[in-house]
Protein backbone atom coordinates (compact mmCIF):
# COMPACT_ATOMS: atom_id res chain seq x y z
CA UNK A 1 0.00 0.00 0.00
CA UNK A 2 1.48 3.40 -0.92
CA UNK A 3 2.26 6.01 1.70
CA UNK A 4 -0.31 8.74 2.15
CA UNK A 5 0.52 11.94 0.30
CA UNK A 6 1.78 14.75 2.54
CA UNK A 7 -0.21 17.94 2.30
CA UNK A 8 1.86 20.97 1.38
CA UNK A 9 1.24 24.54 0.31
CA UNK A 10 3.46 27.63 0.71
CA UNK A 11 3.16 28.78 4.31
CA UNK A 12 1.95 25.41 5.63
CA UNK A 13 2.86 24.85 9.28
CA UNK A 14 3.72 21.43 10.69
CA UNK A 15 4.51 19.57 13.86
CA UNK A 16 7.40 17.35 12.76
CA UNK A 17 8.57 14.47 14.93
CA UNK A 18 11.07 11.67 14.41
CA UNK A 19 12.48 8.90 16.55
CA UNK A 20 15.72 6.96 16.51
CA UNK A 21 15.70 3.53 14.87
CA UNK A 22 14.53 0.93 17.40
CA UNK A 23 14.02 3.90 19.75
CA UNK A 24 17.78 4.15 20.04
CA UNK A 25 19.81 7.26 20.72
CA UNK A 26 20.35 9.56 17.76
CA UNK A 27 22.02 12.27 19.82
CA UNK A 28 24.78 11.07 22.13
CA UNK A 29 26.49 14.29 23.22
CA UNK A 30 26.67 18.03 22.55
CA UNK A 31 28.52 17.44 19.29
CA UNK A 32 25.52 15.59 17.82
CA UNK A 33 22.98 18.20 18.93
CA UNK A 34 25.15 20.99 17.53
CA UNK A 35 25.66 19.14 14.26
CA UNK A 36 21.90 18.64 13.83
CA UNK A 37 21.33 22.38 14.32
CA UNK A 38 24.19 23.20 11.96
CA UNK A 39 22.68 20.96 9.27
CA UNK A 40 19.27 22.52 9.94
CA UNK A 41 20.70 25.96 9.16
CA UNK A 42 22.39 24.68 6.02
CA UNK A 43 19.14 23.12 4.82
CA UNK A 44 17.31 26.37 5.61
CA UNK A 45 19.71 28.28 3.35
CA UNK A 46 18.66 26.03 0.44
CA UNK A 47 14.99 25.59 1.38
CA UNK A 48 13.80 28.59 3.42
CA UNK A 49 11.47 27.88 6.33
CA UNK A 50 10.63 29.33 9.72
CA UNK A 51 11.34 27.27 12.82
CA UNK A 52 8.93 28.36 15.55
CA UNK A 53 10.09 25.96 18.25
CA UNK A 54 12.09 22.80 18.73
CA UNK A 55 13.14 20.22 21.26
CA UNK A 56 15.83 17.66 20.52
CA UNK A 57 16.08 14.75 22.95
CA UNK A 58 18.49 11.85 22.90
CA UNK A 59 16.22 9.46 20.97
CA UNK A 60 13.67 11.72 19.28
CA UNK A 61 12.94 15.28 18.23
CA UNK A 62 10.11 17.74 17.66
CA UNK A 63 10.05 20.73 15.33
CA UNK A 64 7.36 23.35 14.71
CA UNK A 65 8.08 24.37 11.10
CA UNK A 66 6.43 26.78 8.69
CA UNK A 67 7.39 26.27 5.06
CA UNK A 68 7.97 29.02 2.52
CA UNK A 69 8.71 27.83 -1.02
CA UNK A 70 9.84 24.22 -0.54
CA UNK A 71 7.63 21.28 0.42
CA UNK A 72 8.10 19.87 3.90
CA UNK A 73 9.13 16.55 2.32
CA UNK A 74 12.12 18.20 0.67
CA UNK A 75 13.17 20.02 3.85
CA UNK A 76 13.00 17.03 6.20
CA UNK A 77 14.45 14.57 3.68
CA UNK A 78 17.48 16.83 3.21
CA UNK A 79 17.85 17.48 6.95
CA UNK A 80 17.50 13.89 8.12
CA UNK A 81 19.46 12.24 5.32
CA UNK A 82 22.39 14.60 5.92
CA UNK A 83 22.22 14.00 9.68
CA UNK A 84 22.07 10.21 9.12
CA UNK A 85 25.22 10.38 6.96
CA UNK A 86 26.99 12.38 9.69
CA UNK A 87 25.84 10.02 12.46
CA UNK A 88 26.75 6.83 10.60
CA UNK A 89 30.19 8.19 9.71
CA UNK A 90 30.84 9.35 13.25
CA UNK A 91 30.00 5.95 14.74
CA UNK A 92 31.26 3.86 11.80
CA UNK A 93 27.95 2.17 11.20
CA UNK A 94 25.50 1.56 8.38
CA UNK A 95 21.75 1.58 8.10
CA UNK A 96 18.85 3.62 9.27
CA UNK A 97 19.33 6.25 11.94
CA UNK A 98 15.68 7.29 12.10
CA UNK A 99 12.85 4.85 12.73
CA UNK A 100 10.72 4.82 9.62
CA UNK A 101 9.26 7.91 8.08
CA UNK A 102 9.14 11.09 10.13
CA UNK A 103 5.73 12.11 11.42
CA UNK A 104 4.04 15.33 10.46
CA UNK A 105 0.78 17.01 11.38
CA UNK A 106 -0.50 20.06 9.53
CA UNK A 107 -1.38 22.90 11.92
CA UNK A 108 -4.29 25.05 10.82
CA UNK A 109 -5.53 26.77 13.97
CA UNK A 110 -4.12 29.05 16.65
CA UNK A 111 -5.12 26.61 19.40
CA UNK A 112 -3.31 23.75 17.71
CA UNK A 113 -0.25 25.89 16.94
CA UNK A 114 0.06 26.99 20.58
CA UNK A 115 -0.73 23.52 21.89
CA UNK A 116 2.06 22.02 19.79
CA UNK A 117 4.48 24.73 20.93
CA UNK A 118 3.66 23.94 24.55
CA UNK A 119 3.89 20.19 23.92
CA UNK A 120 7.30 20.53 22.26
CA UNK A 121 8.70 22.68 25.04
CA UNK A 122 7.27 20.48 27.82
CA UNK A 123 8.87 17.29 26.43
CA UNK A 124 11.92 17.22 28.75
CA UNK A 125 9.71 17.89 31.78
CA UNK A 126 7.19 15.19 30.83
CA UNK A 127 10.09 12.76 30.31
CA UNK A 128 11.37 13.58 33.84
CA UNK A 129 14.67 14.81 32.40
CA UNK A 130 14.47 18.19 34.18
CA UNK A 131 12.50 19.78 36.98
CA UNK A 132 12.53 23.22 35.33
CA UNK A 133 11.92 23.55 31.59
CA UNK A 134 14.51 26.31 31.25
CA UNK A 135 17.23 23.87 32.36
CA UNK A 136 17.03 21.81 29.17
CA UNK A 137 19.67 23.11 26.71
CA UNK A 138 18.45 21.54 23.44
CA UNK A 139 15.12 23.31 23.24
CA UNK A 140 14.01 26.75 22.16
CA UNK A 141 12.13 27.22 25.44
CA UNK A 142 14.68 29.30 27.36
CA UNK A 143 14.95 31.80 24.50
CA UNK A 144 11.19 32.25 24.67
CA UNK A 145 10.91 32.89 28.39
CA UNK A 146 14.08 34.96 28.74
CA UNK A 147 13.33 36.86 25.54
CA UNK A 148 16.83 36.14 24.22
CA UNK A 149 17.98 35.54 20.67
CA UNK A 150 18.14 31.95 19.49
CA UNK A 151 19.48 31.90 15.90
CA UNK A 152 17.39 28.85 15.04
CA UNK A 153 13.90 30.08 15.95
CA UNK A 154 11.63 32.98 15.21
CA UNK A 155 9.24 33.55 18.13
CA UNK A 156 7.32 36.42 16.48
CA UNK A 157 4.25 34.41 15.45
CA UNK A 158 4.01 32.70 18.82
CA UNK A 159 4.48 35.96 20.73
CA UNK A 160 1.79 37.62 18.60
CA UNK A 161 -0.86 35.54 20.39
CA UNK A 162 0.06 36.81 23.86
CA UNK A 163 -0.37 40.05 25.80
CA UNK A 164 2.64 41.97 27.09
CA UNK A 165 4.98 40.98 28.57
CA UNK A 166 4.80 38.22 25.96
CA UNK A 167 7.76 36.17 27.22
CA UNK A 168 6.25 35.99 30.72
CA UNK A 169 2.78 35.17 29.37
CA UNK A 170 4.27 32.42 27.22
CA UNK A 171 6.09 31.00 30.27
CA UNK A 172 2.83 30.85 32.22
CA UNK A 173 1.11 29.21 29.26
CA UNK A 174 3.86 26.63 28.61
CA UNK A 175 4.29 25.68 32.25
CA UNK A 176 0.56 25.25 32.83
CA UNK A 177 -1.14 21.96 32.20
CA UNK A 178 -2.90 21.82 28.83
CA UNK A 179 -6.34 21.69 30.48
CA UNK A 180 -5.81 25.03 32.22
CA UNK A 181 -6.95 28.37 30.84
CA UNK A 182 -5.10 29.57 27.76
CA UNK A 183 -3.53 33.03 28.15
CA UNK A 184 -3.36 34.11 24.52
CA UNK A 185 -5.22 36.74 22.62
CA UNK A 186 -7.09 35.48 19.54
CA UNK A 187 -6.73 37.72 16.50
Amino acid sequence: MPRPFRIWYPGATYHIYARGNRRGAIFTDDRDYLQYLKILESVRSNHPFTLHSYCILNNHLHLLVQTATSPIQTIIKDLHSRYAVYFNRRFDQDGHVFQGRYGSKVIESIDYFLGVSRYIHRNPLEANMVKDLSEYPWSSYSSYIYNTKNPHVDPARTYSYFKDPVHEQYRIFAESQPSEEIIWVPK
